[in-house]
């Protein structure tokens, strides 16, 4: 397995508040581990929420514990972070409002475990770019009930609108994915200082080229600067090499 991970602070913001992590080596029960979190509020607040829930990840999931699944470490760890969060916010007023989204993945031999809340995205890069992951966001909603157009202009609009967020609430719903990996698959991780400059034939065209993973990454997010950088940008490319497929 390969990896490589950066983020951006952009060209219009002067903070970064997008927090990641990536390990090709086990944390705890967990074989590797790829994060991604976009952090939102006033201040310093954003840049607190994404760290805090990186970093409190990492130290969760960094306790062994063999009689949880997959899924059940990530969404076990998901619940108390957030609970965490959520009681800082409500007890400093300094943090009142923040939150952060959250991408999360690991793989088990060729299985591919992912948990989602917001809009940053995991995409699978098979024969054609697909996202798996479903963004918590006001026009994906309106879209999924037919009351939208995906790239209409009121999309374009609100689509910085997300409707689930880790500490925001007392309680968080987590999206949970499985998939089975196949050779020559590569995963991509971002925030939307990614998705919302650089459309995905573009994406997927870099990671298509030749070069190292470094290159590939960089060449994102110099993409999306080109593209406006109006956000800050975090990008995690994944080469899982799965050798062959068992069932």
């Amino acid at each position: 397995m390969q990896a490589y991970a950066l983020t951006d602070v952009g060209k219009y913001r002067s903070m970064n508040q997008d927090y990641i992590y990536a390990s090709t080596v086990p944390v705890g029960s967990l074989d590797n581990l790829f994060m991604v979190a976009d952090g939102m509020g006033g201040h310093q607040a954003g840049d607190y929420a994404s760290r805090f829930a990186v970093e409190n990840l990492v130290g969760y999931f960094g306790i062994k514990t063999p009689e949880k699944d997959v899924h059940g470490i990530l969404r076990d760890g998901i619940r108390q972070m957030n609970r965490e969060l959520y009681y800082r916010a409500s007890h400093d007023p300094e943090l009142s409002g923040m939150g952060s989204t959250l991408v999360a993945a690991t793989i088990k031999g060729n299985v591919l475990y992912v948990a989602n809340i917001g809009d940053s995205r995991l995409y699978l890069l098979r024969r054609e770019l697909e996202q798996v992951t479903r963004d918590h966001s006001y026009v994906e909603e309106l879209v999924a009930r037919g009351k939208m157009k995906r790239g209409s202009r009121s999309y374009l609009e609100h689509k910085n609108i997300i409707t689930r967020a880790v500490g925001t609430a007392e309680t968080v719903e987590t999206d949970l994915f499985a998939l089975k990996l196949k050779p020559g698959d590569q995963i991509l991780m971002c925030s939307d200082g990614l998705s919302n400059m650089v459309d995905e034939f573009e994406i997927e065209y870099i990671i298509r080229s030749e070069g190292s993973l470094k290159c590939k990454v960089e060449d994102l997010v110099k993409a999306a600067n080109r593209g406006g950088g109006k956000d800050n940008i975090s990008v995690i490319l994944i080469e899982p090499q799965i050798r062959e497929v068992s069932l």
